[in-house]
């Protein structure tokens, strides 16, 4: 455990080598990347991190703790506490706004960064309501209802539909992970650091000088669009876009993500 901002945050550090810190999704934990840290674990030192509200990582009551700026400037102390100067960058989904958030704020402390399936949030005001007002219905229904209903609620959304071809023992591997989430941290992690409560960074994202690898699944349309639309206004990006994948690409196809990420740190 680290403390940073009066949170315990759970840390684990894998590998060495370069860092590279990874940010994982809604729902998710560290162990989100088992899969991946193979491919990346010789070459390079990975920064394991259970994002606000996620995980083992201390649970804050108060959702407003969870502005995404705020858990923004909490990973840039996790990095000061480990003497890392600067780092590769991998966010997936939430873990994604993170760390484009991150980056934006920080953009001395940021070599590389990694986006899979992310987004700048949402660029219209009256569309940030619309979210907050979705989010907070259903942070009202994972405390309400328990986590197991959830859980079994979220794995059936539209965005995880590529999912079901994966094999049970994988499936039931994700679902034990999310059951391992407290439900006070992820309705907190909604209302907190939703795309409805973050800032719009569509505005901002031309500022980042630094080489930028865009990941989408072609079965995930939404963030295809949004991918090629980042590509467009980031000065050194790379949009890839994966055949046959949708959402989750690290967890649908491990070799081909951790290749295509390994390949890009490497400047191949």
């Amino acid at each position: 455990m680290i403390e940073v901002n009066d949170v315990n945050y759970h840390v684990n550090i894998v590998g060495k080598g370069e860092p590279i810190v990874m940010l994982h999704g809604f729902t998710g934990d560290m162990s989100s990347w088992d899969a991946i840290n193979p491919y990346l674990e010789e070459e390079y030192q990975l920064i394991l991190i259970d994002i606000l509200g996620h995980g083992k990582t201390e649970i804050p009551l108060n959702y407003e703790r969870y502005h995404i700026e705020k858990v923004a400037k909490d990973i840039r102390e996790i990095l000061i506490h480990l003497k890392i100067i600067k780092t590769n960058l991998l966010g997936y989904s939430m873990g994604g706004r993170l760390a484009l958030t991150f980056t934006i704020l920080y953009p001395n402390m940021v070599n590389k960064l990694i986006l899979e399936s992310a987004s700048p949030g949402i660029e219209t005001e009256e569309g940030r309501k619309l979210r907050r007002e979705n989010d907070e219905k259903l942070a009202n229904k994972i405390v309400n209802e328990g986590i197991e209903s959830f859980v079994q609620y979220w794995t059936n959304i539209p965005l995880f539909k590529s999912q079901k071809r994966l094999d049970y023992s994988m499936q039931e591997k994700v679902r034990q992970q999310r059951l391992r989430n407290d439900p006070i941290g992820l309705a907190n992690s909604l209302k907190g650091m939703g795309t409805g409560s973050m800032p719009s960074l569509w505005g901002r994202i031309h500022e980042l000088e630094i080489p930028v690898l865009i990941l989408s699944g072609s079965l995930d349309e939404k963030y295809c669009e949004i991918g090629k639309k980042m590509g467009n206004n980031l000065p050194q990006a790379m949009h890839y876009i994966i055949e046959n994948i949708g959402h989750a690409i690290h967890v649908e196809d491990s070799q081909k993500f951790g290749t295509i990420i390994k390949e890009f740190l490497s400047n191949k």
